[in-house]
């Protein structure tokens, strides 16, 4: 009960500090006690960049910001071997990928060979360079970023890369009242100052061990076999709408290319069950699996050629699921 209220205070922390944010926040805290990472999308100023960083602040951990661009290396993300004059010896200058927060900004700026380095370090928690092997910290989360306005210069991550983030998040513009309490606020912030900023460094920082404890909480926590089964029907969905078309409909049939891997499956039920967790249950329901459902699938599920020339969304092709699959 401890760790809950810590997180819960955190989580409430982070909503005073990034205004009509809330969906994001609470994601990024499922990312935390789900050990996943978090592809964020949306377009410039919505506090993207901010809320991973306010996070990193009420944190025990490290934080660091990488901006991608087109002429960025492996080895900046990953480190590199250093020759050492005096001793006459090479060691290994560790990259920012070592620290426990990463934000990788604009990652669909940066060409294929940069985003594959971090893909062992999202899936294996580890990175290889020449013949030796740097395991990463035990708590180790990332944050991309894309910008889904501009296409000039980018570079679409690859679907196997996609795969290793935990949830997709879709970020949108805040509401004209919320809009005018960010305007005080951020006025607000540039009165106090550096007073503001001590606040922030004297106020008790969340563990790394309050953390842990709270993923194995997750873990225990009931989930009933009917809402297991739930769960599989949804991705079996996305996999198998083709071959039963009687049951799913030809209509949803047509609009899926191809279905989520087993890892939609684990992320649905560790997503779910870091839901229920957050909001206080003691058990996992239905509508924990509904309410992760679209974050978890959405970058997981390729569509038709007909979809895409019909301008389907993707969001639409996963009500239509919902819609189809009864829930227990």
């Amino acid at each position: 009960m401890q760790t809950k209220n810590e997180i819960i205070t955190l989580k409430n922390t982070l909503n005073q500090h990034i205004l009509g944010q809330t969906h994001l926040i609470e994601r990024l805290l499922i990312a935390l006690i789900a050990d996943g990472h978090l592809l964020v999308e949306g377009a410039p100023g919505l506090a993207k960049t901010k809320a991973i960083k306010t996070l990193g602040d009420h944190l025990l951990a490290d934080f660091h910001r990488v901006q991608f661009t087109p002429d960025l290396l492996p080895a900046d993300i990953t480190g590199s071997e250093v020759f050492d004059a005096k001793a006459g010896t090479f060691y290994f200058q560790k990259g920012p990928v070592f620290h426990n927060l990463i934000l990788a900004d604009e990652i669909n700026r940066a060409p294929a060979k940069v985003q594959s380095a971090l893909l062992e370090a999202m899936g294996e928690r580890q990175i290889s360079v020449g013949s030796h092997t740097h395991p990463l910290p035990e708590l180790f989360l990332v944050m991309a970023t894309q910008n889904p306005i501009e296409q000039e210069g980018t570079y679409p991550l690859p679907e196997a890369q996609l795969d290793r983030f935990l949830m997709h998040v879709n970020v949108h513009y805040p509401k004209a009242e919320t809009e005018k309490q960010i305007l005080q606020l951020i006025r607000q912030e540039a009165i106090d100052g550096a007073t503001s900023k001590d606040s922030i460094k004297n106020h008790q920082r969340l563990s790394q061990e309050t953390i842990f404890t709270a993923r194995q909480d997750i873990l225990r926590m009931h989930m009933a076999e009917s809402v297991e089964n739930y769960i599989v029907q949804l991705v079996m969905a996305t996999r198998f709408a083709k071959q039963h078309q009687d049951y799913y409909g030809s209509d949803l049939a047509d609009l899926i290319e191809f279905g989520a891997s087993p890892r939609g499956t684990l992320a649905l039920d560790r997503c779910a069950r870091a839901h229920a967790w957050l909001h206080d249950k003691d058990y996992v329901t239905p509508e924990d699996v509904q309410a992760v459902f679209y974050d978890v699938l959405r970058h997981r599920v390729i569509l038709s050629f007909q979809a895409e020339a019909e301008g389907t969304h993707i969001d639409t092709v996963l009500s239509m699921i919902l819609e189809r699959i009864p829930a227990v």
